[in-house]
């Protein structure tokens, strides 16, 4: 496991408008910068106060300059990459299909989450989601400006789909994507780990005691994709944590209600693609299909609420995916992936 301490070199690529970038401190191969996150607009929530700090950063991870894009030759588009709750980028698989695809690829860990989570922070805590859509913004901001005049697109995760739709929605004139790509996102409650507090109650306590611990438990998910317990996968479980990270009355309040906003119908004025696991199941050690279920959200409340994302948008189900779809076993996760890549080509156009 490597230190999470940063050691931030003056190296900077000046292809990347002046961007610091260092070697990254999870992946080999990989470089990051680290940015200051905006300030919420006036009359917007302060979740920095209530989470520990009122200087928050991001980070934007990509493959280093010597990587697996021919030099010289532009990309077809770039990816930026948002990741879910109690998670972080590590999957260099996904950037590698990506990159084989000829597509360049670059990540961002939001605000208190991932690589820019620091010790005194509440982990992954916001009370307005429009904290992590501004994150992404800067983020997608960093890819045109190191790969100008070709499509972006978005591909996000579960808490980052559901951020990820509405950044799209309210940038659908100017500065959004080319194409939305949606892996198992977050827009409805259903039937998942996240409990189902009266609104009376939860209004009260995100307005006076936000940080009021409402959830929490252990993620049986990410213990299974551990590869320490027997799964494909190696992550920093300070990062990912198999014991879960609790749900706070602030950060509840803001997902429903963004996911209210999603239930009156969305206007991306994009291609998106909606891709979710065929089937839905307990997030419990004792469940016999934990490898090929979402044991996360519910896929029936993903798939009836996609279609009111926009005009042109496509739902894929993907059977024995399990709630991340990159991370499934081998033949779902190729089959997502695929899928992920032919549609950005065959989409994504300026």
């Amino acid at each position: 496991m490597r230190l999470r301490t940063l050691l931030w070199s003056p190296a900077v690529d000046a292809a990347a408008g002046g961007l610091h970038w260092v070697d990254d401190e999870q992946l080999d191969g990989f470089v990051a910068t680290r940015l200051p996150a905006g300030p919420p607009a006036p009359g917007r929530p302060l979740a920095s106060a209530a989470a520990g700090r009122t200087d928050p950063v991001l980070t934007v991870v990509r493959r280093a300059p010597a990587g697996r894009l021919r030099r010289g030759r532009p990309p077809r588009g770039v990816v930026v990459h948002l990741h879910g709750y109690n998670d972080y980028f590590f999957a260099e698989h996904l950037a590698a299909a990506v990159e084989d695809a000829g597509w360049a690829f670059l990540a961002v860990d939001v605000r208190r989450a991932g690589r820019s989570w620091r010790p005194e922070e509440v982990p992954h805590y916001l009370d307005d989601v429009r904290e992590q859509a501004d994150d992404l913004g800067a983020a997608v901001a960093v890819a045109r400006g190191l790969h100008p005049a070709v499509p972006v697109a978005v591909h996000a995760h579960s808490m980052g789909g559901l951020v990820a739709a509405l950044w799209a929605h309210a940038h659908r004139v100017h500065g959004g994507p080319d194409a939305l790509v949606l892996n198992s996102p977050f827009l409805a409650l259903g039937r998942s780990w996240v409990p189902r507090v009266t609104d009376r109650v939860l209004r009260v306590l995100a307005r006076t005691a936000p940080l009021t611990v409402v959830s929490s438990g252990p993620s049986v998910y990410a213990s299974h994709l551990l590869a320490a317990n027997g799964g494909r996968w190696e992550f920093d479980t300070t990062l990912k944590r198999p014991d879960g990270v609790p749900v706070r009355a602030g950060w509840l309040a803001a997902v429903l209600s963004a996911q209210a906003r999603v239930s009156r119908g969305l206007e991306i004025g994009c291609p998106v693609l909606v891709g979710h696991a065929a089937m839905s199941g307990p997030d419990r050690a004792d469940n016999p299909a934990l490898d090929e279920q979402d044991t996360v959200l519910d896929v029936r409340a993903i798939s009836r609420r996609a279609p009111g994302l926009g005009r042109d948008v496509t739902v894929r189900s993907f059977p024995g995916a399990v709630h991340d779809l990159a991370l499934s076993a081998e033949a779902p996760r190729a089959a997502y992936l695929a899928a992920m890549t032919r549609f950005l080509d065959e989409r994504a156009r300026r």
